[in-house]
């Protein structure tokens, strides 16, 4: 069995996120690589060599070069703030390693598309953090589309809100600067185009707009100093589809009482899909005739979570779905490649958000092939 060597950029959430997957994955699936968690690194080399232990790595670095250049290191998983993933995803894709990397792929699209053409060139396996989409709910519900369940697609009607940023004297961060990251539009909104183009298809126009509610924030907690923020809070827009559906799509980060609100409803000439990922393990199916939704409850007779859990309504979370995508890296790594969501179909959404923030700038409708 080959052995593949991990190398962690990052210790945060997504860090955390990325080595539970890493961990739990061999205990879950019959895997054909044996991993090995080779090495981590943390700007902090205290919180480094912290979290190398407590996770399982063998190595901690405080340089993410010296980590990339590790030869017990074949695969880099970046779970880093924005700005970072093209320096560091394009150092490893030079050193012909496969990259794992947190979405949004970039911060422009100049920065996605010489990510996009690296890979390429490097001919590696490169996968993007849009885990949401391995949720087998998720995939229940292509299958439902791609079967003609619902007849002819003719409408989507998507939502990603949350409420994080909602109190204006939360201080600035990262998120805030346009240099280092997106707004509510790269933060949440990219999970719900990704959906889309996985659901529907490619999206050929869009209008839009966007708005900065709280258009100065402070420095840092307490400060009475205000710093000015220029990123969107909240976006909306029209989507036209490529197969003639239409569509909306909205996002913002300050909506109080959401906590992880990704939502759909896809109409078609024969019924309605509903899903709303705070209640990840269901779907409401409407077919034409019935009386009212129809529940559709997560269970083994899904492939992806009778991996975890061989009763039903027993539930999967947030961990298992960073879990299921790391499968699907690993496989693909083996020569089974899934379709996942690779640096080609990240650079896609990031046209597509670019084309969103021209829209709504110059207050017209869109094509995407202008972008």
């Amino acid at each position: 069995m080959r052995e593949l060597g991990i190398g962690l950029i990052g210790t945060g959430f997504m860090g955390r996120a990325h080595a539970l997957a890493f961990r739990n994955v061999s205990a879950v699936f019959e895997l054909p690589l044996k991993l090995n968690l080779a090495a981590l690194a943390d700007a902090d080399p205290q919180r480094a060599r912290h979290c190398a232990d407590a996770w399982g790595f063998a190595t901690a670095h405080s340089d993410w070069q010296q980590l990339i250049d590790d030869p017990k290191v074949n695969l880099i998983a970046i779970t880093t703030p924005n700005h970072l993933h093209y320096p560091m995803a394009m150092a490893a894709l030079a050193a012909g390693k496969a990259v794992y990397c947190e979405k949004p792929l970039a911060v422009s699209l100049e920065q996605a598309s010489a990510m996009r053409e690296a890979a390429r060139s490097a001919g590696v396996v490169t996968r993007v953090g849009y885990n949401y989409q391995h949720n087998p709910m998720i995939v229940l519900a292509r299958e439902l589309i791609k079967n003609g369940e619902l007849g002819e697609i003719i409408s989507f009607q998507g939502e990603f809100s949350e409420d994080f940023m909602a109190d204006p004297t939360s201080p600035w961060s990262w998120r805030c600067d346009p240099n280092h990251a997106g707004g509510a539009l790269a933060d949440l909104g990219s999970h719900l185009l990704s959906m889309a183009r996985y659901l529907i298809g490619e999206v050929e126009a869009v209008c839009a707009d966007t708005q900065t509610v709280h258009s100065q924030r402070p420095e840092s907690p307490g400060s009475t100093v205000l710093k000015p923020i220029a990123i969107d809070d909240q976006v909306h827009a029209l989507l036209r589809f490529a197969n003639g559906a239409r569509g909306t799509f909205s996002s913002s980060w300050l909506k109080h009482g959401y906590k992880n609100h990704l939502s759909f409803e896809i109409s078609g000439t024969r019924g309605t899909l509903a899903f709303d990922q705070e209640r990840l393990n269901e779907l409401r199916l409407f077919r034409a005739g019935q009386d009212g939704f129809q529940r559709l409850l997560a269970g083994p007779n899904l492939p992806g979570y009778a991996a975890f859990s061989p009763a039903p309504g027993h539930q999967l979370g947030y961990n298992e779905l960073k879990t299921l995508e790391v499968h699907d890296l690993i496989m693909a790594l083996a020569g089974d490649s899934r379709g996942g969501t690779d640096f080609e179909q990240a650079w896609a959404v990031e046209r597509l958000a670019t084309a969103i923030r021209l829209a709504a700038r110059e207050q017209r409708w869109v094509r995407i092939e202008e972008v």
